[in-house]
């Protein structure tokens, strides 16, 4: 991969978000001994100087396809950072704590960009399964029920008249429409008092019935409100 030393040296000291910075004690590739680093971390791209507010980074690691792995020494919390390919390079890097350690390992391990991927395919995943996931309404079965509302119309036509009467006689018969209660082939009459009081005592009862739940409920909802 080809790599623009200035852009990349420019971005190592720009003003984009740092997502972990610290000093770190770098084992060198020739003189083994350990040396004091400042390590900047961007993305995937972990940058080290000599000091901290040096202009121009030492050097780059690019975390993609390697591994992080503890190392046992006596004199710091040490830890590798190993890529499997042709040049087989590995980084040793050693903290002055176990919690410093275990930080910067969980920094570098989630920076490469296989693991990016990884998080945002679940994390799609999980976003599929709940837009799949149908919301259940929410059921009241204590609330009160209004009553039928598909009774009898007591002002419906009881007499059908056949379309083949013609359009004057249609309008004669509507104009002079009698209402019963049953319908009869001797089509009795009644008055309208008569047919209010009739249909008026099944509204009332109706009405009654459907208060008499209506209050019952309200009275064992202000019962669980106020019990303990």
């Amino acid at each position: 991969m080809k790599i623009n030393e200035k852009n990349l040296c420019a971005y190592a000291v720009s003003a984009t978000p740092i997502d972990k910075e610290g000093y770190l004690s770098k084992k060198g590739e020739v003189n083994k001994a350990f040396q004091k680093r400042y390590f900047v971390l961007k993305g995937n791209l972990l940058f080290y100087f000599d000091k901290k507010g040096d202009k121009e980074p030492l050097g780059v690691i690019i975390l993609e396809g390697c591994t992080l792995e503890l190392i046992d020494d006596e004199e710091q919390f040490c830890f590798k950072i190993d890529f499997h390919g042709s040049t087989n390079r590995c980084y040793i890097l050693g903290t002055d704590s176990q919690e410093s350690m275990e930080q910067w390992m969980k920094a570098l391990a989630c920076s490469s960009y296989d693991y990016m991927k990884l998080m945002v395919a679940e994390l799609q995943k999980q976003l599929d399964d709940i837009e799949e996931t149908p919301l259940s309404e929410p059921q009241h079965s204590a609330s009160p029920k209004p009553p039928p509302r598909h009774r009898h119309n007591p002002f419906d036509r009881v007499e059908n008249f056949s379309n083949s009467n013609s359009h004057s006689t249609h309008t004669t018969a509507k104009q002079e429409t009698n209402y019963s209660i049953q319908p009869s082939t001797s089509q009795i009459r009644i008055s309208f008092k008569e047919l209010h009081n009739s249909y008026g005592r099944k509204i009332i009862l109706d009405y009654n019935m459907w208060n008499q739940k209506r209050r019952l409920v309200k009275e064992k909802e202000e019962e669980n409100l106020i019990s303990f």
